[in-house]
This record gives structure tokens, C-alpha cells and sequence, in this order.
């Protein structure tokens, strides 16, 4: 179980009304959950609602009401709760305080019933009238749980749970640790899921990036110490307090009896028609190239499959169960119209009862020019006339090519590694230069995944290179059949693999390879005598100031982790593509340094709300992965020298490699910031100075662009931002300048050069 993944639907059996046995109680849980791929993955509303009863017992049907509404927020509400039970075994908190904050943590959300469907449903950001209706969800679920809950911790917790730690927003007007532990909690929890999960206006953040956006906001809107533990709690995987979570949810709270609170209500199983020929329908929509839409009868999605989801930019997850409207996707007519609700062809459709052919216009999320599609819309009706929804199939029609399907033709036209009929090596490094140069001009994000098997001499050893070599092959093709058009597999070496993903951020790259884990060491491998395999992942985004060299490296780091961490895992590394700020403050002089002066090229103060100890963590990888050699460090600054190859990605062979020095000072301090509660926050600065190692290459017409490009891959490795203040910045730089330490080379300067 990792609680850092969104949920996932799972196919299973429908969930079985608990008995009142204890012992029977404990049976009807563990089969319900071990219908699951990985506990806790259960969006399917049988598991839910089965989880529910067994945390809450008659109460549960508030949460199925929640589910009844809005499907994703009842999925939210139980990965909030689960990860809350998680957070409260890591602080070891007494069992009546972790039952309030688990029982709160279900229910944060259930005021959203009383929420418009129009908001709830909205294909778009809210505006700030809907954003106040919503901000009412905390009261209005007071209200309602206090008719029923007998707990009044759990109606502070829910009344609290979206109060800042400041006291400048919402709640009750307390602050800091007057909140109740579990409202703060449950905060930091909240906001990380809603950060990495799909949203209809927003991809979901990479694991790396909500923890330091979590940073950012403590002591403002989170509890900063608590912020700490939970960052900790994620970087280590968690394993133990998910094991913890598993025997609370699977045996003591099976074994104890929620009746004697509320009085349960037996959930019925939910009918299933055609369920043998369903998963091959769905894998055949799946893996079609055209876009697939269901809608129910009131234009609710039901279905958006993978060719939908590249065609739109929009996850299946961000829309499922949302109003189709022509805004979703700025639906335009030949023309170039913008269509009205009154327009909508899905609509036309439903109320003709007749197959409607158009050619129309879409817009991918993210911006870019409109793209053309064949549009064929077919109401559904039952076998007695009844008007079921709308099927779409949508077809790319455009004569331009788009970046996936050039990527996908660099593909076809790849040389294949003899063994596995996949890319090689040599094609994988001509492929991830153009890839990575690529996203980066299209400022797309793109992904790398690298792994291999483990303990693979063993299977050598044991089996012979014969079975070796198949356990090979069956590898390389489970992870070419988990390919989408314009990905591309190839053979590393041995028996490492490495995937290059077009379009994908670090959270659907981190989703992908935990997949593949999971499916790996589900299959059976004849060559080995039925016995499966496990594989180990790192995985990487491209980032702002990356090189196809420093990005293999970074997930090459992640893979070795994922080793070190005891193999059969996914490591994910990067914060991610992110848009810095190019403008630089003109290259100045830190001071005649012995003898001939060496010019400062870039110059800047960065800040991060991650502690120092983080920081040069962050630190150490960027060195690792552009090989820098590092000349001088205590613990409030360091001397690196990097050479020009390591960074600058159109070098020629001709060019000569060119040293260049990079010095950083540390510092932890309180700047401030707009809490209304607090004067000042604790931040950690970073002052950085790029200049030459050499005086003779000063004049490089490149010098200052191949500085940026350091400074923008130090400045993503971080995740810091520029730091904007006036007298902290000057102070900072004044210390840097103190404890300038840059040393021209001793070869003598080239006056011709």
C-alpha cells in the first residue's frame, strides 16, 4: 500500500453487507478487500461504501449520499481518511483521538451536499462567488453531523478542517496549537491529495513538488511542525505506518462493532449485467487510437478513455462523472465558432434520437492552436426505447503533425535490439537528446522511467541463460504493451530497460511504473517454472535547465535508491518542468581576486520554504548528476567546478570544453511574509555566483547563456524561486561577497583568445 498514489478503479465482486459476528465481521472485510489490487485502491463504490461501514457503521450513509452526489469527492474524503490514520500511527496518537480524526477525515466533505451541481460538476476553475459557497462546506457539515455524532471532537475537527494555522482564514478564530491537532492534520493531508490528483483545470503535482508547496504555506495556512513529520513520513515510503493502517482498517476495526454508536444498515450488492464480456470490451475501447466518450442521459461523463485523454490534454480522473459541455474542451465548429451550450452536438443528438457526423474543432488543455476532429455522436438507447446517454467517437483529423506522432515516427523507424525487438541503446540516446530539446521548446513535460530486474544473475544461475533470455523478451514486452503512442521502450543494457514519456508529468509517470510493478510480479513466467519476477523503477520529469545526460542520471540516482531501499519499488526523483524567470542581474565583479579578475556571468538570491537539511540534500543530486567536482564545502558553502559539456546541449565536437565555478552560501532565516498572525517566516536562502574558471574564457560569446542554463537546473533541483526582498537580499549577497572564495586558474591568461 502507498498512500501517496491516487486511488485507481479495481475490478471486483460487490462488497457483502456486514454481519454482526465479529469473527464473521473480520471475513467479510478481508474478502471485500482483497478484491484489490493494492489496499487501499478501491474507487469502485462497492469498496467504498464497504470501508465506510466498517469506520463508521450507520453513519456510512452519509458517505454513501457523498458518493451518490459526487463520486470524486467520496473517493478524496477516503484518501484523506486513510492517510490520516496513517499520519496519526506515525505520531503515535491515542486511539479515541485517531477514531475522531478518521471518522472527521470521511466526513470533512459531506457539506458538499448542499452544494449546487453546478458547482460541484463545473469543467472549470470556480469563480470567487463559488469559491465562498464552497468555503461554507465546514458548517454545513457541522450541522449535519451533529443530529447524528455523538463525538464533539469530530465536529471540531470538521469545523476546523479548512481553518489556517495563523487564525487569518476561516474557523472558529483560533490559532496555531489552540486548533484541534486532528483539524491541522487533517489540512496537510487534504491539500496534498487535492495537489496530486487530477483536477479539470490542473494536472495533478508531482509527490516532490506538494511536499515543497506544503513547505511554502507552514506557519501561514499549515502547522509547520506537523508539515515536518509528514514530509518525513513521505520520504520514507511509509511502509510500517501503512502496514499499521492495513491492521487497523482489515482487523481491529473489522473486529469491533460500530453498532454501538450508530445502527448499521446492511449495504446491498450492487447487480452486474454482462460482466464476463465486460473487461474485453473495455480493454478493446482502451486501446483504440480513436477517442472514446460515454455520457449518461443528462450529458454526465461515464467513459473517457486513453486516446480521449491525449486527443484532449484532460485525464480520465479530472472529468469523469462532469457535465459535458462544449466549454470543456472549447468546442468550435468549422469556422472557428465557439459553441453554446444550445449547440452542443451531444445534446442535438439526445434530442433527435439520430446519429449526427461533424467536423469540429478542439482545444487542448495547456493552450495551442485548435485541432480538428472527426466527431461521430450516437445516442444509446435500451432494448424498450429508454434514451441511455451518447457514445462519442472522436478521430484526429488534422493534417499537422503533432509532437506525439512525430515522436511516435522516430519510433517506427528505430533500430530494434536483437533479443527483445525493442529500441536499443543507441537509438534510446539519439531519441532522449531530441526528446528532452523538444519539451523543452514546446514547454511540455515529458518523463523517463528507468528499471530492471532484480537479482536477475539469479535467475541466470538457476534457470540458465536460455530461461534468462525469455524472462528478458516477456519483460520488454509488458512494458511495450504499457506504451502509449509516442513513448518509446528500449533495451539499456543487460537487463535494464528505460521508457521515455511524451506528455506525462511525475505523477502519471510514477502512476505508470507502479502499474507496471504490480503487473510484473503478478505474471507467471513458464520459463521459470511458473515463478514471477520483481523490477525496481526511477523515475524522473524534465525539469527547467535539464540535459538528456543530467536527466538519465537523476532517474539512474532513483533506480539505485529503489535498490538500496530493497527492490520491488518505484522511486520518483524531480520536482518537475516549472516556468523560472530568466531576467538576470547584470554580471558584476565580486573584486580583483589574485591578480586577473575573473568575470561574474550570473548572479542571484534564491529562497525555498524546505529546511536546510532538505536543501542540500537537493544540493548533493544536482552535483551527482552533472558531475561536478566539488573544491570547497562547509556547512554554509560550497565550491563546485562544472564543465560546459555537462550543460550545454548544442556544444559541438569541436567546441572546447569549458570549466566553469559555482559557489553557493546557505543560509536559514525568518523573511517576511503576508500572515496576518505572523511577522516572519523560517526560509532557507541560497546566494549563487557563476562566473569562469579561467580568465582567457571570459570573452565566449555562449559564457552567459551556458551560466543560465546551470542556474535554471540548480534553481529546478531546488524548487526555489528568486527572492524578491530588498535589504535580506543585499544583506545576503554582502556575506557572499565576504566569503568569495573564487580563485582564477593559475595557468597564465590568453590574451589572443
Amino acid at each position: 500500500m502507498n498512500l501517496d498514489y491516487p486511488l485507481q478503479p479495481v475490478a471486483g465482486a460487490g462488497a457483502p453487507s456486514p454481519p454482526r459476528d465479529p469473527s464473521a465481521r473480520l471475513e467479510a472485510v478481508s474478502t471485500l478487500l482483497g478484491d484489490l489490487d493494492d489496499f487501499p485502491s478501491c474507487a469502485d463504490a462497492r469498496h467504498e461504501n464497504g470501508l465506510a461501514q466498517v469506520r463508521l457503521g450507520m453513519a456510512a450513509s452519509l458517505f454513501m449520499s457523498l458518493r451518490a452526489k459526487h463520486p470524486p469527492t467520496a473517493g478524496h474524503s477516503l484518501r484523506v481518511a486513510l492517510g490520516c490514520s496513517a499520519f496519526a500511527s506515525a505520531l503515535s496518537l491515542p486511539d479515541d483521538e485517531r477514531d475522531s480524526l478518521e471518522v472527521a477525515a470521511l466526513l470533512h466533505d459531506i457539506g458538499k451536499l448542499a452544494a449546487p451541481d453546478s458547482i460541484l460538476m463545473k469543467p472549470a476553475r470556480l469563480t470567487d462567488e463559488e469559491r465562498v459557497l464552497i468555503s461554507r462546506a465546514p458548517a454545513t457539515a457541522c450541522e449535519i453531523l451533529r443530529w447524528c455524532a455523538t463525538d464533539k471532537a469530530v465536529l471540531e475537527i470538521v469545523g476546523n478542517s479548512l481553518a489556517w494555522f495563523d487564525g487569518s482564514r476561516r474557523g472558529d478564530g483560533r490559532a496555531g496549537e489552540e486548533l484541534p491537532r486532528g483539524a491541522r492534520m487533517l489540512a496537510i493531508v487534504d491539500a496534498y491529495d487535492s495537489m496530486t490528483s487530477n483536477q479539470i483545470y490542473r494536472r495533478a503535482m508531482s509527490r516532490e513538488r506538494a511536499i515543497a508547496e506544503l513547505f511554502d504555506l507552514a506557519g501561514s495556512q499549515f502547522d509547520p511542525e506537523l508539515v515536518q513529520t509528514y514530509a518525513r513520513l513521505q520520504s520514507s515510503g511509509g511502509a510500517a505506518f501503512e502496514a499499521a493502517v492495513m491492521r487497523r482498517w482489515l482487523v481491529e476495526l473489522a473486529q469491533h462493532d460500530p453498532d454501538s454508536m450508530w445502527r448499521a444498515q446492511p449495504v446491498p450488492p450492487r447487480a452486474t449485467v454482462g460482466s464476463g464480456a465486460a473487461p474485453f470490451y473495455e480493454q478493446l475501447v482502451q486501446h483504440m487510437q480513436d477517442g472514446v466518450v460515454f455520457t449518461d442521459a443528462t450529458l454526465r461523463i461515464t467513459y473517457w478513455n486513453a486516446a480521449a485523454e491525449r486527443l484532449t490534454g484532460l485525464a480520465a480522473d479530472a472529468v469523469a462523472h462532469r457535465h459535458f459541455a462544449p466549454q470543456l474542451v472549447r468546442l468550435r465548429d468549422e469556422s472557428g465558432r465557439l459553441l453554446e451550450d444550445e449547440d452542443c452536438p451531444l445534446g442535438e443528438a439526445l434530442r433527435s434520437r439520430s446519429r449526427l457526423v461533424r467536423r469540429l474543432l478542439i482545444s487542448r488543455r495547456g493552450g495551442g492552436p485548435p485541432m480538428a476532429i472527426n466527431a461521430s455522436i450516437a445516442p444509446v438507447t435500451s432494448s424498450d426505447g429508454a434514451l441511455l446517454g451518447v457514445a462519442v467517437q472522436l478521430r484526429d483529423a488534422s493534417s499537422e503533425i503533432t509532437l506525439q506522432q512525430r515522436v511516435q515516427s522516430l519510433h517506427e523507424r528505430a533500430t530494434r535490439d536483437p533479443l527483445t525487438g525493442i529500441a536499443n541503446r543507441a537509438e534510446f540516446d539519439r531519441t532522449l537528446v531530441r526528446f528532452v530539446e523538444t519539451h523543452l521548446e514546446q514547454s511540455l513535460p515529458c518523463a523517463l522511467i528507468i528499471c530492471d530486474i532484480d537479482h536477475f544473475k539469479r535467475i541466470n544461475d538457476k534457470h540458465g541463460h536460455q530461461a534468462g533470455d525469455e524472462a528478458l523478451v516477456s519483460f520488454a514486452s509488458l512494458l511495450a504493451n504499457g506504451c502509449r503512442p509516442g513513448d518509446l521502450v528500449a533495451r539499456y543494457g543487460g537487463e535494464e530497460f528505460v521508457m521515455l514519456c511524451a506528455d506525462c508529468d511525475n505523477t502519471a509517470a510514477t502512476l505508470k511504473a507502479e502499474s507496471l510493478r504490480k503487473q510484473i510480479a503478478s505474471v507467471s513466467m513458464p520459463m521459470l517454472g511458473g515463478a514471477s519476477i520483481t523490477s525496481s523503477f526511477g523515475v524522473t520529469e524534465l525539469q527547467s535547465g535539464d540535459t538528456a545526460e543530467t536527466m538519465l542520471r537523476r532517474a539512474d540516482r532513483a533506480l539505485l535508491q529503489a535498490k538500496e531501499r530493497g527492490r520491488n519499488m518505484v522511486v520518483q526523483l524531480g520536482g518537475g518542468l516549472t516556468r523560472a524567470k530568466t531576467a538576470e542581474r547584470g554580471a558584476g565583479w565580486l573584486g580583483w581576486l589574485a591578480g586577473r579578475p575573473t568575470p561574474l556571468l550570473v548572479e542571484r538570491t534564491l529562497v525555498t520554504s524546505a529546511p536546510l537539511v532538505i536543501v542540500a540534500e537537493k544540493v548533493r543530486g544536482f552535483v551527482a548528476d552533472h558531475r561536478a567536482d566539488v573544491e570547497e564545502i562547509d556547512e554554509e558553502h560550497l565550491l563546485a567546478r562544472i564543465d560546459s559539456s555537462a550543460i550545454n546541449r548544442e556544444r559541438r565536437h569541436s567546441d572546447r570544453s569549458t570549466p566553469y565555478l559555482i559557489e553557493l552560501h546557505f543560509e536559514e532565516r525568518r523573511v517576511k511574509t503576508d500572515s496576518a498572525r505572523e511577522s516572519a517566516a523560517l526560509r532557507t536562502l541560497i546566494h549563487v555566483a557563476i562566473r569562469p574558471k579561467r580568465y582567457r574564457d571570459r570573452r565566449r560569446n555562449d559564457a552567459i547563456e551556458r551560466a543560465r542554463n546551470i542556474m535554471a537546473s540548480l534553481q529546478s533541483y531546488l524548487m526555489a524561486r528568486e527572492y524578491a526582498g530588498d535589504a535580506d537580499a543585499e544583506d545576503a549577497r554582502r556575506k557572499a561577497k565576504r566569503g568569495a572564495s573564487l580563485q582564477p586558474s593559475a595557468e597564465s591568461p590568453d590574451e589572443t583568445d
